[in-house]
């Protein structure tokens, strides 16, 4: 009975890779395109496009290889693919340009994730004069007005952290924490502010300030800011590796995605946590595990949508803009 299922199995198979191959036939008899030029033609710049050409079922051997190319071998593989298929380029001009573009989405995104890879495996060096710099210029950027009276200090919690040294928060995510934050506190920091403020307070103003600020800051009903980011940059990391950013990235970047749009993608990510957070109205920070859960499945359920850009202006001040 096994050999006849999986005997069955085959058969189907080669059905249906036989149907096809018909279909294509039909279609560029019809057309008078190949199967690329009809991607490439058919569907607009940006995801819609790029996720199809790079689809296994839709690429030529040469093709398939050009998908891990140096990008500045990318112009010449397409001249080498029209040519296989017969492409007059003379003809055919916005061909070439449309590959183009998409080829190097999808090889700028394979070169964001080893170049995001990297920066999550380092790890906070106290010793590596460019990371402590770093980390004191985060304090500086969320703490302006207030002198950090050591490098181990209670005062770290102020800003997030759980303990007198930050270094030990680091340790899931590295260097690439450190980067998400401080790019939050540098280029959006009107907002990074609001939500550190936002993340101190009581729930539902349950007392009025000047008896608040009389209590430990460890005992806020928030959050902590600091382990906040750490955790939605685990959060953008997973969405990058497993594929599920392409959708945003492919429809923001013209051509290679970059680490820059990577850490804007984390400016909104922390945004729309925290108003997420807000609407969910946990109890305590208990619930935190739950909450990022469900604001995970948000965020996969809208990047199925191949028309969907997270953050389409670039700039983290003008992330309230985006309509979802």
């Amino acid at each position: 009975a096994l050999h006849f299922i999986v005997v069955t199995q085959f058969f189907v198979f080669l059905y249906c890779k036989c149907l096809w191959r018909g279909l294509k036939f039909v279609a560029r008899k019809f057309t008078g395109r190949c199967e690329l030029q009809r991607i490439c033609y058919n569907n607009k710049h940006g995801a819609r496009r790029t996720l199809k050409i790079g689809r296994p079922t839709h690429c030529l051997a040469l093709l398939q290889s050009a998908l891990s190319v140096h990008p500045d071998k990318v112009e010449k593989t397409i001249d080498d693919i029209m040519a296989l298929k017969k492409i007059n380029p003379d003809t055919n001009p916005q061909l070439g340009i449309s590959l183009q573009a998409s080829l190097l989405q999808i090889v700028g995104y394979r070169s964001l994730v080893a170049e995001v890879e990297k920066l999550r495996r380092e790890p906070y060096d106290c010793e590596n004069t460019e990371h402590e710099e770093m980390l004191m210029k985060l304090w500086k950027e969320l703490r302006p007005d207030t002198p950090l009276t050591g490098r181990i200090s209670k005062q770290w919690c102020e800003i997030g952290f759980q303990g007198s040294d930050p270094k030990t928060d680091f340790r899931g995510m590295g260097l690439l924490g450190l980067h998400n934050l401080l790019y939050f506190a540098e280029h959006d920091k009107a907002t990074a502010l609001q939500m550190l403020h936002d993340s101190l307070q009581p729930k539902h103003n349950e007392i009025n300030n000047p008896e608040w600020e009389q209590k430990n800051i460890d005992k806020a009903i928030g959050y902590s800011f600091a382990i906040v980011g750490i955790n939605i940059t685990d959060l953008a990391f997973s969405l990058l590796v497993s594929g599920a950013l392409k959708t945003h990235l492919y429809n923001v970047a013209p051509e290679m995605p970059s680490l820059l749009q990577f850490q804007q993608t984390f400016c909104y990510l922390m945004q729309e946590f925290h108003r997420f957070w807000i609407e969910e109205d946990p109890s305590d920070i208990m619930e935190f595990n739950r909450v990022r859960a469900k604001f995970h499945r948000r965020i996969l359920r809208q990047l199925k949508n191949p028309d969907m850009a997270l953050c389409p202006h670039f700039s983290a001040s003008d992330l309230h803009l985006v309509n979802l």
